[in-house]
């Protein structure tokens, strides 16, 4: 996707069916306008999931990334003292192995 499509808000009410037709042929968003201004994004749902997803998966990869990273500096402590402090805390014993 290179740019956002813009329209005015009174264009998309007056033909909102070939609107959400495109929106959901197309999976890409439009800006609506209020007086030329930039006011709302709309999106097809299916689209906009899709986007989500992605969203998720890269802040996944990048906690997953700095974990490695904190684990390769040497930082962080064994699981085992992690779970026996937090059982603690809880005021419950900690899992044996």
């Amino acid at each position: 996707m290179s740019s956002i499509t813009s329209y005015s808000l009174a264009e998309f009410n007056q033909d909102a069916p070939l609107h959400l037709t495109r929106l959901r042929e197309t999976g890409e968003p439009e800006m609506l306008t209020i007086d030329g201004e930039p006011k709302v994004v709309v999106q097809d749902a299916e689209a906009y999931q899709k986007l989500l997803n992605e969203l998720d998966y890269r802040t996944t990869v990048e906690g997953i990334r700095r974990g490695l990273a904190s684990f390769e500096r040497g930082e962080g402590r064994p699981v085992q003292e992690f779970f026996a402090e937090l059982a603690a805390e809880a005021g419950v014993r900690a899992p044996t192995k």
